[in-house]
C-alpha cells in the first residue's frame, strides 16, 4: 500500500521531490520542498484513488537545539502534516524543512477547513507565519503575550522568569485586548434591514462546561455567526513534556482529557513503547483495556447527565454521577486514585490487580445495564429532550471529515470508523464488540451513539474479566523494569543500572512515533520525537476536542441561542482537551 502511494507521488511530482524517512511507527514519512507542499496536499486529498481526506494533524518542531548525531536536520524548523485515508486505513506524514528563524509557509486553510486553527496554533507557539491565512491571530496565548512558547529559547519554568507583577497599565492593556472587534473577523455590525447584536457567552457560564468564551453575532434570537475564544485553560502541556522525563510526564497526561483518566496514559504510552521497541505482556493488554473502558463509561456518564441538564432536565445528572462513583470505587480499589489515577506505566501498569477485583467488576456489570434502561426512559424517550435535540446541529459525513471530526460525533453521521476496530491497539482485536452508528448526524443521534457505546464497553469489560490472562503486569525490558533490588548488592553494574533507571528514568532511543487511540471523545494521538535523551525532544498532543470546537461556528449558523446549548452539550468536549 505504501509503495503504491509513493510510486504515484513519484510519477506525478518526480522521485527527486521526496526523501523517505524511517520512523518507529512505520507510517510512510516523506521530506519534501516547501514550494511543492500545497500542490502535493491537493493531489493527496482530491486527485488520487482512495484519497487522504482527513487532515488529522498539523504541527511543527523547533530543530535548532537537536544533537546532530541524534536526528538533527539542516533546518531551523520542520512543518509536519499528518493525513489519514479511511479507504486505505493508513496515515501519511509529510515533512517540510524551514531554514529561517521566522519562516513563511503557504496556508492550506482553503484546502481543509480544520487547518485554520492548527495553523493559528503553529503561529502562536512557534512564530511561523502562514501566507493567505484569513485570521492569523494567537489562539491559545493572550494577544499581549511576548514570544512563542514552543520555541526552544522560550522559558519553560517559573524559575527561568521574574516574579509576575500586575501593574495598572498592564490591566488596562489586557482588558483592551479582550475587547471583541467584529471587523477583525470580517463580521458586519448591521445588515440591510437590522442591526446585529453581539452577545458574549462565557468565559464563566454553566452552558460552556468550563472556561470558554463564545461571541455570538445575533439577528434577534438567530445566530448569524459565532467566534469561539479558547486558551483560558492552556497550561503548556506540550512544553512540559520537554522538561519532564519520559516517566514523570505520565501524570500530566491525566489532566488533558481529565474525564478520560488512564485513557490519556494509553495514548502516550503506545507512542513511547513504539519508540523503545517494548512489547507488553498479554495480561497488561487486558488490564489496560478494562480500565480504559471503565473510564469510557465514566466519561460518557458525565456527558449524559450534563447534556440532559443543558436542555432542562435536572434529575439525571444526580443519578448518573452516583453511578460514576461506583466506577470510581473500582478504579480506587485497583489504582489507589480516582479521577487521575496515573496508573499505567511504560511497559505495563503500576501494580497487579488486587485480590477481589473480579467481584467489584461483576457487581457493576450486574447493576449498570438496568440503570441504562432507566436512563433511556428518563432522557432519550423524553419528549422535551427530543424536541431540543432532533434536527439540531446537523452535519454530514463529508462535513465532519472536512472539519476533522472523529469518534462518536463522526459515527453519528453514519460513518463506521473506530480505531479499536480499524487499527487495533493493546489487543482490541481479541475482543468481540460492535461499533454503534446513527444516521442523521444531529444532537439526538450523537446521544444515541454514546449511550450504545456504554453498552459495548460493558461487553468488553465482561470479556476482560472472564478471559484475564495470567502472567506479569509489566514487560521484562531494561528500559521499563529496573533490576530486582536484592540483585543490586551483588555487582556494581546492576546497582548503577538500577540507580539510573530510578533517578534519571529511561533513555529512549532516537526516533519518532505517533500513536492514535479511540478515546472517549474521538481520536487522541501523541506524536513523540526523541533525540536519545531522558526526556522527549518534542511532545505533540492531537486531541479530539480541538477540531470539534473549531466546527462550532459552522454548525450553529441559523439556529437560536437556546439551540447553541444543545449543540455544545452534544459535542462532548473538555476545555483542557482543547487548550492543553
Amino acid at each position: 500500500m505504501e509503495s503504491g502511494i509513493l510510486q504515484q507521488l513519484h510519477e506525478r511530482f518526480g522521485a527527486s521531490t521526496f526523501k523517505p524517512q524511517t520512523t518507529k511507527d512505520d507510517i510512510l514519512t516523506l521530506w519534501m520542498p516547501l514550494d511543492k507542499i500545497k500542490e502535493v496536499l491537493v493531489f493527496l486529498k482530491t486527485d488520487i484513488p482512495k484519497p487522504y481526506r482527513l487532515l488529522f494533524d498539523l504541527t511543527a518542531i523547533d530543530e535548532r537545539t537537536r544533537r546532530k548525531e541524534n536526528g538533527h536536520t539542516p533546518y531551523a524548523f520542520t512543518m509536519v502534516y499528518h493525513l489519514l485515508s479511511f479507504d486505505r486505513n493508513s496515515f501519511i506524514r509529510l515533512k517540510v524543512g524551514l531554514k529561517d528563524d521566522f519562516p513563511l509557509v503557504p496556508s492550506i486553510s482553503s484546502l481543509w477547513a480544520n487547518a485554520n486553527w492548527y495553523e493559528r496554533e503553529v503561529y502562536d507557539m512557534f512564530g511561523i507565519r502562514f501566507e493567505g491565512h484569513p485570521h492569523l491571530y494567537r489562539i491559545l496565548m493572550p494577544r499581549t503575550w511576548v514570544g512563542h512558547p514552543l520555541r526552544k529559547e522560550h522559558p519553560a519554568r517559573a524559575t527561568e522568569m521574574g516574579p509576575f507583577q500586575l501593574y495598572d497599565d498592564k490591566i488596562d492593556l489586557e482588558q483592551a485586548a479582550l475587547q471583541f472587534k467584529p471587523e477583525e473577523w470580517g463580521l458586519e455590525r448591521q445588515s440591510d434591514d437590522s442591526d446585529f447584536m453581539f452577545l458574549n457567552i462565557g468565559p464563566q457560564h454553566p452552558g460552556t462546561h468550563g472556561v470558554l468564551r463564545i461571541v455570538l453575532q445575533l439577528d434577534g434570537e438567530d445566530i448569524v455567526d459565532a467566534i469561539p475564544d479558547i486558551g483560558f485553560h492552556h497550561r503548556g502541556a506540550e512544553k512540559m513534556g520537554e522538561r519532564q522525563t519520559w516517566h514523570t510526564y505520565l501524570p500530566y497526561t491525566d489532566r488533558v482529557d481529565y474525564l478520560g483518566g488512564v485513557m490519556n496514559n494509553m495514548a502516550y504510552l503506545q507512542s513511547v513503547e513504539k519508540l523503545a521497541g517494548i512489547e507488553v505482556p498479554e495480561r497488561v493488554k487486558f488490564i489496560r483495556i478494562m480500565m480504559c473502558e471503565l473510564f469510557r463509561i465514566a466519561s460518557h456518564l458525565v456527558w449524559y447527565g450534563t447534556f440532559a441538564q443543558d436542555v432542562g432536565q435536572l434529575s439525571p445528572v444526580f443519578y448518573m454521577f452516583s453511578d460514576r462513583e461506583k466506577i470510581f470505587d473500582i478504579v480506587e480499589a485497583v489504582c489507589g486514585g480516582r479521577m487521575h489515577p496515573n496508573w499505567f506505566r511504560i511497559g505495563g501498569v503500576a501494580q497487579d490487580l488486587p485480590n477481589g477485583w473480579e467481584t467489584l467488576v461483576q457487581n457493576f456489570l450486574s447493576y449498570f445495564p438496568k440503570r441504562l434502561k432507566e436512563y433511556d426512559s428518563m432522557v432519550l424517550k423524553n419528549s422535551i429532550f427530543k424536541a431540543r435535540t432532533k434536527g439540531i446541529g446537523i452535519f454530514t459525513v463529508d462535513e465532519a471529515i472536512e472539519w476533522g471530526v472523529t469518534g462518536p460525533n463522526l459515527r453519528a453521521c453514519g460513518f463506521d470508523w473506530d480505531f479499536r476496530k480499524k487499527q487495533p491497539y493493546s489487543g482490541y482485536e481479541m475482543f468481540d464488540f460492535e461499533v454503534p452508528t446513527a444516521a442523521n448526524g444531529d444532537c439526538y443521534d450523537r446521544a444515541l451513539v454514546r449511550v450504545a457505546e456504554m453498552r459495548q464497553s460493558l461487553r468488553i469489560i465482561e470479556q476482560c474479566m472472564k478471559n484475564m490472562p495470567a502472567g506479569p503486569y509489566k514487560a521484562d525490558h531494561p528500559l521499563t523494569t529496573p533490576p530486582i533490588k536484592k540483585h543490586t548488592m551483588h555487582d556494581i553494574e546492576t546497582l548503577i543500572t538500577h540507580f539510573l533507571g530510578v533517578s534519571w528514568g529511561p533513555v529512549i532511543p532516537p526516533g519518532e512515533a505517533m500513536s492514535c487511540i479511540e478515546a472517549t471523545k474521538g481520536a487522541n494521538g501523541y506524536y513523540l520525537t526523541s533525540d536519545g535523551n531522558t526526556s522527549p525532544y518534542r511532545v505533540r498532543i492531537r486531541t479530539p476536542s480541538f477540531p470539534h470546537m473549531q466546527m462550532l461556528p459552522y454548525i450553529t449558523k441559523g439556529y437560536t441561542v437556546a439551540d447553541l446549548l444543545s449543540i455544545l452539550g452534544a459535542m462532548d468536549y473538555v476545555l483542557a482537551d482543547i487548550d492543553r
